[in-house]
This record gives structure tokens, sequence and C-alpha cells, in this order.
């Protein structure tokens, strides 16, 4: 279970010094198998999912992991707490293998046949991709896949995907809410999905939406996601950049 209790993240333009506050006050508790973060691109959804895994830290505010605090924590120490963190844009490692990744996510040396299971649930030919060196001749939907693997190999009790249906179109959406579901099977832990696809929102036991930097609307997808589609009239959601 993660609590997010009364979490502020402010940022400062280096030109003028004003001030924009990102996230205000928000306060959440997670502890169902999926819950979707959703909201208008800027909102501050990306902000929280950075906050959680403490690549930036709030201003004011505390996040606490299964009763532990872990919001002064480092980014190492978070992951060792349990938390993996899958970006919007997946980083390159030149000079390392699709396998050798695979095998730190996983904390262990790992067989080529392990690797290829991994690979083969996101759909990835494992054969083609587990020697291959993560640079910059894979695009940035293998990126997304590989990313993806490489959680799935780490087994964490909290796990966070930043839009992960983005650049993979090709791959079939029903694949990739089986890997979420194998996921929890195996971890019994807590999926966090930023998303704006409706088939995404769909699996997701609660629905955070988030507005210019708070909570909108908090509940369960079936109170949710009917307002949700509503007020969109017909259109899809959009994905955007940093947010």
């Amino acid at each position: 279970m993660l609590e997010i209790k009364n979490v502020t993240y402010t940022v400062k333009d280096e030109k003028t010094g004003a001030e924009n506050r990102i996230l205000d006050n928000v306060s959440l508790t997670i502890n169902e198998r999926f819950v979707a973060v959703t909201g208008p691109n800027g909102s501050g959804k990306s902000t929280l999912a950075k906050l959680i895994a403490g690549i930036i830290n709030p201003d004011s505010g505390r996040i606490i992991l299964d009763g532990v605090d872990i919001t002064d924590m480092s980014i190492t120490e978070r992951s060792k707490a349990g938390i993996s963190y899958a970006f919007q844009q997946p980083v390159r490692f030149k000079g390392i293998t699709v396998k050798d990744l695979i095998s730190l996510a996983a904390g262990e040396k790992i067989s080529v046949s392990e690797a290829c299971k991994y690979l083969s649930e996101v759909g990835l030919c494992a054969k083609e991709y587990v020697n291959r060196e993560v640079n910059e001749s894979l695009s940035g939907g293998e990126l997304k896949r590989i990313e993806i693997a490489m959680i799935n190999a780490r087994g964490t009790k909290f796990s966070v995907f930043d839009e992960p249906e983005a650049g993979i179109d090709l791959w079939s959406f029903n694949n990739l809410i089986k890997v979420f579901e194998k996921m929890h099977e195996k971890t019994h832990g807590n999926i966090l999905i930023i998303s704006h696809q409706e088939r995404i929102l769909d699996i997701a036991d609660k629905i955070v939406v988030i507005a210019n930097g708070k909570i909108a609307a908090y509940g369960s997808k079936e109170d949710i996601l009917p307002e949700l589609l509503s007020a969109q009239a017909g259109c899809r959601f959009t994905s955007g950049g940093e947010e």
C-alpha cells in the first residue's frame, strides 16, 4: 500500500522567478491491484509518478510505503524498498545487452531462456533481441517493451508505469494487459498506470483524475470512466510529453 499525504511540488521559472505549483496538497491511498491515473496534459500525472519513484522530492508532504516513510529515501533506497518505475521515455544504455539489463533488473544472473521468456511475454521475438545492445538502434516502442520486461523480472510490490502503451501501437493491448495481470499474480502488489487510453482505464480497479495539480476525481472505474467518456464527448485522450 502506498500513501501520499498532502504532497505539494513547485517549480520555479529560471527566467522570471515565478513559481508554478505542479501538485497542490495531493493526498491519495493506493491499495488496489490496478490504479490508473489520467487527466489533461500538464496536469501533474508524470510529476506524481516521479515523486513516488524518488526522481524528484516534494516541497511538503509525506510518501508512505507499507507503513514506512520513504519521503527522504533516494531512488536506490526506494528501489530496494520495492518500487519500480517505467519512464514515459525509456532510457538507453549503450554497451549493455538486453539480457544483461534484464539480469540487473532481476537482481541475479539469469539464463538466456529466462530472458527470452520475459521478452516473449512483451511481444518481442526473443532470439532477435536477447543479445542486442540497448542503444540508438532500438525504437521507442522496443525500449518500452524491454522496460516492461525488466519490471516484470524485478517483481516488486509497487510498480509505476508512465504511459506504457506509448509507441507500441502494433502490439495488442490485450497482451499488455495480460502482462500486468501476470505481474500482479507474481507479486500480489500494486500497479499504478498513467494512461489516457480507455482500454487501459477499463482494467483499473480505481481511477484517479488529476487536473490543475489537484485530484479532481477518485473512485471505481464504474463511477469514474463513464463521466470521463462523457466529458470527452467521444474524443480519445491524447498523450503528451512531460507532465
